[in-house]
Parts: C-alpha cells; structure tokens; sequence
C-alpha cells in the first residue's frame, strides 16, 4: 500500500514553513475549531455536512514535523464513511542547499481507498497551492474549497 505524498521546494525558511503549517485556517477551508499549533491540541474541521474530522497533534517539532492522528472522521461520498479514522497527516520539513522542502504524506491514504481518488485531488490542491501560496506570497487559498471535497 502506497500512502499519498506529495512535496515541494521553496526559498522560505524551515521557520517560515512550519509557521505556515500550523495556521491552518490560513491554507485549509472549512469550519476549523481549536488549535493547530500545539502539541497534544485537538482541533475540529467541518465543511458543511460533507466532512468532517477530529485532529490531535501528536507531534510538533518546531520547524521540522507535525503529526495529526484522525478520529471521528465523516466523508459523505464514501461507503466506508469514516475511512480517515486511524489515518495520520505528516509534515516532514527539511533544508536541501538553501531551499527548505516540504513534505506532505496522509499514511492511510491508499489508492485501495475509496476516497483517494478525491482526498488526493483536494489534499494536492491544499498542500501544493494553497499553503504553498500561503508559504511563499503570504496569502493561502482556503477559499477555493467549492472545487475541493476534502
């Protein structure tokens, strides 16, 4: 089984990337409820009535890696609606020469899933365009979540 991954490179600092990380309202639409940028917090996300998710991070090493570990998950456009639940969401930040690299991988997230097929799509979206942006120019796109299901 191959978990979802994906990753860039940017010109910000490892700092500056894992502040971007930790805001997660400013790259991630929906109702966020909670903090998202401390170790042990539980936080909450909802878009309207078709997902929502119970995050806890469980690891927050600053300006290298943050861990959520998903419970009481809900996606509507699956059979297997609570298909996120045990599934984890890693940040690995690193520096590679003067660039710092991000990587993001959902572990669970597997093209065996029925929801990876639009999870992958919408994460690619979130993770490449919106907390890139938000990363790079300072702006993110959480907004654009009417084209984006997760």
């Amino acid at each position: 089984m191959t978990n979802f991954s994906t990753a860039f490179s940017v010109d910000e600092t490892p700092e500056e990337v894992f502040a971007a990380v930790t805001n997660v309202r400013g790259w991630w639409s929906g109702d966020i409820q909670g903090d998202t940028d401390t170790l042990g917090a539980v936080f909450t996300y909802r878009y309207s009535d078709v997902h929502r998710s119970t995050q806890r991070i469980t690891e927050l090493v600053p300006n290298k890696k943050v861990v959520w570990d998903i419970s009481n998950s809900y996606l509507s456009f699956v059979r297997e609606t609570s298909e996120w639940d045990g599934s984890k969401v890693v940040f690995e930040i690193s520096s590679n020469g003067e660039r710092t690299e991000l990587r993001f991988t959902h572990v669970g997230l597997t093209p065996e899933g029925e929801c990876y097929e639009d999870c992958s799509t919408a994460w690619s979206f979130y993770v490449n365009s919106s907390l890139r942006n938000l990363i790079t120019i300072g702006i993110g796109d959480p907004s654009s979540k009417a084209q984006h299901v997760v």
